[in-house]
């Protein structure tokens, strides 16, 4: 599966009922050899980011689990920086209230793109070669 075909699997997940982390981690879970069902129940807390809007954009805390079952938890820290790095120049904020505007009335990001755009960091940070 190349990486934008991934990233389309997860929106499709994000439109039948996922949030953006299970959407981002089911479309990975055969990465992980994981149960896509198993990681939803595991993701499920992380609806409109973590905290209701308040933190990080729960499609890039499902890339950076995804990332530290791909890593085997090592040197998982410095690979969350990079994705994060990484998903904030693609999406333009790391936070949810930020991409969708809950201050400013403007948003920077729908959850579409920042499903996609987790993916893609994901792919550009710890599987480059399958890019």
């Amino acid at each position: 599966m190349t990486i934008e075909e991934r990233a389309e699997k997860a929106v499709e997940y994000k439109h039948t009922g996922c949030n953006c982390c299970q959407a981002v981690t089911a479309a990975c879970a055969d990465l992980m050899d994981a149960d896509p069902e198993t990681v939803k129940k595991l993701t499920s807390g992380f609806a409109v980011g973590m905290g209701c809007m308040e933190a990080t954009c729960g499609s890039l805390i499902g890339a950076v689990m995804t990332a530290g079952m791909l890593k085997d938890g090592r040197g998982t820290p410095m690979t969350a920086k990079q994705i994060l790095q990484d998903f904030e120049q693609r999406s333009g904020a790391t936070l949810c209230k930020d991409l969708k505007g809950r201050d400013t009335g403007k948003v920077v990001c729908e959850c579409d793109d920042c499903v996609r755009n987790a993916v893609r960091a994901l792919y550009a940070v710890c599987l480059p070669d399958q890019q």
